[in-house]
C-alpha cells in the first residue's frame, strides 16, 4: 500500500512541468511560468512543415508563372506588413505593431523608389529561371538541403520550444532566444550559400562550355565535383561569408533606394552619401558574387569578393548589377513566406497560449524564411553566374540568348549615360 502514492507519482511524472525540480534554485530571480517543451515544439513542426511547403510551392509556381508570382512578391508584401501590424495594435501589441507598420512603411518608399527598375529586373529574373529550369538536377540538390536544414531545425526546435516553456522571466527566455535565431539564422545563410556555390558552378559551366544545349552536354560527375567541392575545400570561406553578406547586402538596396529620391535635399543626401560610400567599401569585400568565383577559381572569400568587385568595376558592369533590383525581389519572397509561416503559427499558440504568441511567432517566422530562402537562392545564384559571365565575356551571353545580351547591352548603355551626366552635374554645381 505505501508504494502505491510512488508508482501513482511515477506514472504522473510525465506531466509534471518541472521533472526535476529545478524551480526551487531559481525562485527569487525568475518568474516560474509552468510549461513543458512538449507543449511547445509541435507548434516548431508545424512551421517547419509550413516553411518546406511554400517553398517547394513557389518554386513551382515561379517555374509556371515568374511574372505573376515577382509581381506578388513585390506587391503583396506591403499590404500583409500593414495587416500584421494592425492585428498587433488589436492584440495590445504595441511593440509588434510599431515594427511591422515601419517595415511595411520601408517597403513601401522602396518599390516607389525603384518602381523603374522592375521591368529590367523582372527580365533578368526569367532568363535565372530559365537557366535553372534546365538543369534539373540542381532543383533536386536544392529540395535536398532543404530537407537538411529542416532536420536541423528539428533539433534546433526543441531549444527553442524549451527556452519558450522555461520558468525564466520575459527578458531572460527572450535573450536566450535571440542566441537562438542568430544560430539558426548563420546555419540557414551556410546552407543558402553552399547551394549558392553548387549553383553558380554549374550554371557558370552551362554558359561557359554549353551555349544553348545546357544540360545535355553537362559531364556527368560534374554536379557531384561542384557538391563535393562546397561542402570541403570551399567551405570554410562559405561560413565566414555567412556571416556578412545578406546583412549588407540589405542595407546596400535600402540606401540605393532612397539615394535616388532625395537629390534635392543636400544636406540629407550629404549623409546618405557617407553611408553609401561606407556600405560600398563593405561591400567590396563582403558580397554574393564572391561565392561565383570561389565555385569556379576556388579563391578565399575575401579575395573572392574584391576580385568579382573590380571586375564589375573596370568593365562598367557594375552600374548594370546596381540597376537590378532581382535580388531585393527574391528578398521579399522570402519575407512573405516566413510572415505567412509565422502567422499560421501565431494564430495557433494565440488560441492556446495567448501570452507567449510572440515569442513562438516571431521564431517561426525566422523558420519560414530560412526554409523559403533556400528554394529562393538557386535563381539568386543564376543571376549572379549572368553577371559575371557578362563581365568576363560578354560574347558567352551573345551565344546563350541573343536578345538577353542586346537588352543587357542596352540598359548598360543607358546606366553609364546617366552616371556620366550625373558627374557632369556634380561638377558643374561644384
Amino acid at each position: 500500500m505505501e508504494t502505491e502514492p510512488l508508482c501513482v507519482s511515477l506514472a504522473t511524472g510525465m506531466m509534471y512541468s518541472d521533472r526535476l525540480n529545478i524551480d526551487r534554485y531559481t525562485q527569487g530571480f525568475l518568474e516560474n511560468h509552468k510549461g513543458l517543451t512538449e507543449d511547445y515544439w509541435p507548434l516548431y513542426a508545424v512551421a517547419g512543415g509550413i516553411g518546406v511547403f511554400i517553398s517547394w510551392v513557389w518554386s513551382l509556381l515561379l517555374g509556371s508563372y515568374a511574372n505573376e508570382m515577382m509581381k506578388v512578391s513585390v506587391h503583396i508584401l506591403t499590404t500583409y506588413l500593414a495587416v500584421v501590424s494592425v492585428l498587433c495594435f488589436w492584440c495590445r501589441q504595441f511593440f509588434w505593431g510599431g515594427a511591422f507598420a515601419v517595415g511595411a512603411l520601408l517597403q513601401f518608399l522602396y518599390v516607389i523608389s525603384v518602381i523603374d527598375r522592375l521591368p529590367f529586373t523582372m527580365l533578368v529574373l526569367r532568363k535565372a529561371l530559365k537557366l535553372v529550369w534546365g538543369l534539373p538536377k540542381v532543383i533536386m540538390v536544392a529540395h535536398a538541403f532543404t530537407v537538411v536544414m529542416l532536420l536541423w531545425m528539428s533539433l534546433w526546435s526543441f531549444g527553442a520550444a524549451g527556452v519558450v516553456a522555461s520558468s525564466m522571466g520575459d527578458e531572460g527566455r527572450w535573450w536566450l532566444l535571440v542566441v537562438l535565431s542568430v544560430s539558426l539564422f548563420w546555419t540557414g545563410a551556410v546552407l543558402c550559400n553552399t547551394v549558392h556555390v553548387i549553383v553558380s558552378g554549374m550554371v557558370f559551366h552551362v554558359l561557359f562550355h554549353c551555349g544553348q544545349e545546357e544540360s545535355s552536354s553537362l559531364p556527368p560527375s560534374s554536379l557531384i565535383d561542384s557538391l563535393r567541392y562546397a561542402v570541403t575545400t570551399s567551405f570554410g570561406s562559405i561560413c565566414y561569408g555567412s556571416l556578412f553578406t545578406a546583412a549588407i547586402r540589405t542595407l546596400r538596396w535600402e540606401i540605393r533606394g532612397f539615394r535616388s529620391k532625395i537629390c534635392g535635399n543636400e544636406c540629407l543626401l550629404c549623409c546618405v552619401d557617407f553611408l553609401f560610400h561606407l556600405v560600398e567599401t563593405l561591400v567590396r569585400f563582403f558580397n554574393k558574387y564572391a561565392y561565383v568565383q570561389i565555385a569556379v577559381y576556388g579563391k578565399g572569400f575575401n579575395k573572392s569578393a574584391r576580385d568579382a568587385w573590380e571586375l564589375f568595376q573596370s568593365t562598367g558592369v557594375e552600374a548594370l548589377v546596381a540597376y537590378d533590383c532581382s535580388g531585393a525581389v527574391l528578398l521579399m519572397g522570402t519575407i512573405f513566406g516566413g510572415l505567412i509561416t509565422g502567422s499560421c503559427i501565431g494564430i495557433w499558440a494565440w488560441i492556446k497560449y495567448s501570452d507567449r504568441v510572440i515569442m513562438v511567432a516571431s521564431t517561426a517566422m525566422l523558420m519560414g524564411m530560412v526554409l523559403v530562402g533556400l528554394g529562393m537562392v538557386v535563381v539568386e545564384s543564376a543571376v549572379t553566374s549572368i553577371y559575371i559571365c557578362f563581365a568576363e565575356d560578354p560574347l558567352l551571353i551573345q551565344r546563350w540568348d541573343a536578345d538577353f545580351f542586346t537588352e543587357m547591352s542596352e540598359v548598360l548603355h543607358r546606366r553609364l549615360q546617366h552616371r556620366s551626366s550625373r558627374s557632369r552635374e556634380v561638377l558643374t554645381t561644384a
